[in-house]
Order: C-alpha cells, then sequence, then structure tokens
C-alpha cells in the first residue's frame, strides 16, 4: 500500500531549517561555555602567574640583598686574613714571662744583672746563604734609628738574648754559661767576654751583701764609706731555642 505525503515541501524545509538552527544553537552555545570556562582558567593561571611572580621578585630582592650581605662579609674576610697574616709576621712567638723564669732560676744569687736585651734577628734561607759571600752579615737585626724607632724584622725570625752583668767571681760565670747550654730555652751560648774589674757599692747596699761574704779580695773602703769591690764583670750572647733549622 503506497503512502501518500501531504506536507507541502516549503513546511518540511522549515522544519529542516529550524532543526539546523537549533543545533547551530546549541554548538554556538557550548562553544561560549567553553569560552567562558577557558577564560575562567586563563584568568585564575594568570592569577597564579603574577603571584607566583611576585614571590619571585621577593626571592630576588631577598637574594640580592643577601647577595650584596655575603660581598660585605666576604671583604670583612679578606680583611681578617690580612690582619691575620699580619699579626702572624710580628708575632714574636716567645713567651717571655717564662723565658724570664727560667732565667730568674739559672742566675745564681752572687751574680748581678746590669742588662737583658732580646734582639730579633731574621732567619735567612739557604738558598739565600749559599749565594752570600763568606765572612758577610747575613742576619739582619733589630737596632735602633736616630728617632729612637726600631725597624723590627717580620715574618719567621730568632731572638738573640743578651745578659750583661757583674759575678762575685769568674765561676759563677762559668756555671752560668753552663747552665743556659742545659736549659731547653737556649742554645748557642756563646761568652762575649769576661774581665776583672772595681765597681763602687754604698757599704750597705744590696749588691754589696750579695759579694762581700763571697770575694774580699781587692776590697777597699774610701773615706766617704762606699767600698770597691773586686768583680768578674760579664756579657754572654744566646738564642732563645724556639726554632728548627731544616
Amino acid at each position: 500500500m503506497k503512502e501518500i505525503d501531504f506536507l507541502p515541501e516549503w513546511y518540511k524545509s522549515g522544519k529542516r531549517r529550524e532543526i539546523s538552527y537549533h543545533t547551530q544553537y546549541i554548538a554556538l552555545g557550548g562553544v561560549i561555555v567553553m569560552m567562558v570556562v577557558w577564560n575562567c582558567i586563563t584568568a585564575q593561571s594568570i592569577s597564579t602567574a603574577r603571584a607566583q611572580f611576585a614571590q619571585m621578585e621577593n626571592r630576588q630582592t631577598q637574594a640580592k640583598g643577601l647577595s650584596i650581605k655575603l660581598d660585605e662579609l666576604k671583604r670583612e674576610l679578606r680583611g681578617l686574613q690580612e690582619k691575620a697574616e699580619s699579626i702572624e709576621e710580628i708575632d714574636s712567638k716567645i713567651d717571655v714571662a717564662g723565658v724570664l723564669a727560667e732565667m730568674s732560676f739559672l742566675i745564681d744569687e752572687k751574680i748581678v744583672l746590669g742588662k737583658v736585651e732580646f734582639i730579633a734577628e731574621k732567619i735567612e734561607n739557604k738558598q739565600q746563604d749559599k749565594l752570600t759571600p763568606r765572612g758577610s752579615n747575613v742576619v739582619r737585626a733589630a737596632r735602633g734609628t736616630m728617632s729612637g724607632k726600631q725597624e723590627l724584622p717580620l715574618g719567621d725570625v730568632r731572638f738573640r738574648v743578651v745578659i750583661g752583668g757583674v759575678a762575685a767571681d769568674s765561676r759563677y760565670v762559668a756555671a752560668l754559661i753552663c747552665m743556659l747550654e742545659d736549659s731547653p730555652y737556649f742554645c748557642q751560648v756563646v761568652p762575649s767576654f769576661s774581665r776583672t774589674t772595681m765597681i763602687t757599692a754604698a757599704g750597705n747596699s744590696s749588691l754589696h751583701s750579695k759579694i762581700k761574704n763571697e770575694n774580699t779580695k781587692g776590697t777597699v773602703q774610701n773615706n766617704k764609706g762606699n767600698i770597691q769591690i773586686q768583680v768578674s764583670e760579664f756579657e754572654i750572647s744566646t738564642y732563645l731555642a724556639n726554632y728548627r733549622e731544616q
């Protein structure tokens, strides 16, 4: 049986156009929704990026501050290192109190010191010693200048100790030399001179009381009550044993 379609063609065309319009509207609405969602997501991403960028700027500012502080600390460290090197160069590396205590222990009561000098001398290396002619002075010691100031050598130095005074008898000088040689504080002990001389002392002086019972030979008393005593005047040169030659 054949079906008969009584709907006109214009009606069918209108229906098709209406369906097409609805489809386009739905597709356009979906695109708009997607664009809105994408816009929201993009805005959120931009906001997050801006926040991260602001944090990065803060961190960069902090990093710059830390970098400046680090540079300042490096400069201070270099300054302290230079000062430490300078202190290391001028450090005498000797215990003066210990040396004086050792000398006080070794020196007999029959000896009276007139001077104790510590002279810093530069230690020259062996290569310079080979290049230096024999008989020349290769040791530079600390000497006083006309202005009263001293030019002290820097770096590795050794100290020469010059001891001078008088003793009741020459045997005390010899005993002092032996004790200095046996002491771990001193080395290269050399007597500069030892001679007999007459000194004037008051009758009640401490020097006289130390010497008068030991040696009365050559003692003369003058009209003023002063006493001339025959003593042994000496000078000894030695070095502190605080270094080692290699």
